[in-house]
């Protein structure tokens, strides 16, 4: 995924990408943060995300996730979340089950970054789109 020039925050360096991400402030901790799920408050996600060119294939994959899990009301496990990200995801993180790790506010751009931030921990995103493509965010973790 390559830089975006149209960067909220004027900072479209790095890769983008999509999903959601939680807060460490979901379990109390709200360091730093004034609200206190900390949802939007922290400095550092940790993700994995499912990146298609088509709508149609991301739609696809939504559908695995919801047919295993979140019809359910479950959470997508990680694991999970992983195996479904290697068979439709067209990023090259896709190879490592869609795993970003911990990345910045202002790395990601756009409406990645916004899903990223305000997913709580735990939780999947709705399919969305960015200048990529289509993405699903799993929000893993939140930091300051």
């Amino acid at each position: 995924m390559g830089k975006d020039s149209k960067s909220k925050e004027g900072k479209g360096k790095g890769k983008q990408a999509a999903g959601s991400a939680d807060d460490n402030a979901s379990k109390g901790k709200g360091k730093g943060g004034k609200s206190s799920d900390g949802l939007g408050t922290c400095t550092y996600v940790k993700a994995r995300h499912i990146l298609c060119e088509k709508q149609g294939k991301i739609n696809e994959a939504y559908k695995k996730l919801q047919d295993g899990w979140l019809n359910n009301g479950d959470k997508v496990p990680p694991a999970e979340f992983a195996k479904v990200a290697a068979e439709y995801s067209e990023c090259p993180s896709g190879k490592k089950g869609g795993d970003l790790g911990w990345f910045p506010r202002g790395k990601m751009a756009g409406p990645f970054q916004d899903v990223a931030f305000s997913t709580p921990i735990g939780a999947t995103s709705a399919p969305f789109k960015s200048t990529h493509g289509y993405h699903i965010i799993l929000s893993e973790g939140r930091k300051n």
